[in-house]
């Protein structure tokens, strides 16, 4: 059989923080585009069961990975519990799971930082580490086939003073993707992906929210599934190394003193 007749082997995707909200959007996507799942969820168990079943309607597989990535070397047991699942390593780590606890530089404290830098810092940096180093153990690399996507936010490139910890945590992990592309290649390409406000969060109102994801150029609310389609787009494009894509109407572009929840009345990016 040539080349050009084989068939393409399955790729895998490991999904955190899989079971709600961008993390389903971004499995799904994955799956619509033929790749098998590992769905990895904290709490969220009935959830991730639903997100299994839907996925493996579409005829691909989907395991389920249960861990909380706060604990020390949780990001390193979730990809070996991966890999033996799928029977490989996965050809994309999409690190999606993160805490979102409202603070400010006057209340933050060490444990809330801690929190903080566990899952959406640590985590994300060590199973990304640990992808290159099983890579580079097992030989040579794939040509980019391997990849990380960090996910990220608007906020990381337009600051305001509220989320303290939060915003410090993934400040952290959008300066890292760079230098993780620099120190992981040639085994694992690695980018970021900053959304803009897609669901309601925090002490928002159903009402509130409806006009702060209206705070952008578009003057429109941001469509999850075009900031997941991103994600897949970046597993698959080789050329996509130590960039961030901004999947987010403009927001960033929308400069605020307060985040956008506490700031809309005043927005000069909001709809008329």
């Amino acid at each position: 059989m040539s080349a050009a007749l084989r068939p393409s082997p399955t790729r895998t995707v490991l999904v955190t923080g899989a079971a709600r909200r961008l993390g389903r959007e971004i499995s799904l996507a994955f799956a619509r585009a033929g790749w098998d799942v590992l769905a990895h969820h904290r709490h969220s168990e009935d959830e991730a069961h639903a997100l299994q079943a839907d996925i493996e309607r579409m005829g691909r597989r989907c395991h389920l990975l249960q861990a909380d990535l706060r604990a020390p070397d949780a990001g390193l047991t979730v990809l070996h519990l991966g890999r033996a699942l799928a029977g490989a390593l996965p050809h994309c780590i999409v690190n999606n799971a993160s805490v979102f606890e409202a603070d400010d530089a006057l209340s933050a404290s060490a444990n809330g930082l801690l929190d903080h830098f566990s899952t959406n810092t640590i985590a994300p940096l060590l199973l990304a580490n640990g992808l290159a180093r099983a890579l580079a153990e097992g030989g040579q690399p794939t040509a980019g086939l391997h990849s990380v996507v960090h996910v990220l936010d608007q906020k990381v490139h337009n600051l305001n003073p509220d989320y303290f910890s939060y915003t410090v945590s993934k400040l952290a992990l959008a300066q890292s993707v760079a230098l993780q592309a620099q120190a992981l290649a040639p085994w694992v390409r690695v980018c970021g992906l900053s959304p803009g406000l897609m669901y309601l969060s925090g002490p928002q109102t159903q009402s509130n929210f409806e006009r702060a994801s209206r705070v952008n150029l578009l003057h429109q609310p941001i469509d999850p599934a075009d900031v997941a389609r991103c994600a897949v787009f970046i597993a698959e494009n080789v050329s996509l190394n130590g960039t961030t894509l901004q999947a987010d109407n403009g927001q960033h572009l929308v400069a605020l003193d307060r985040d956008v929840m506490y700031s809309i009345d005043g927005a000069k990016g909001a709809a008329a």
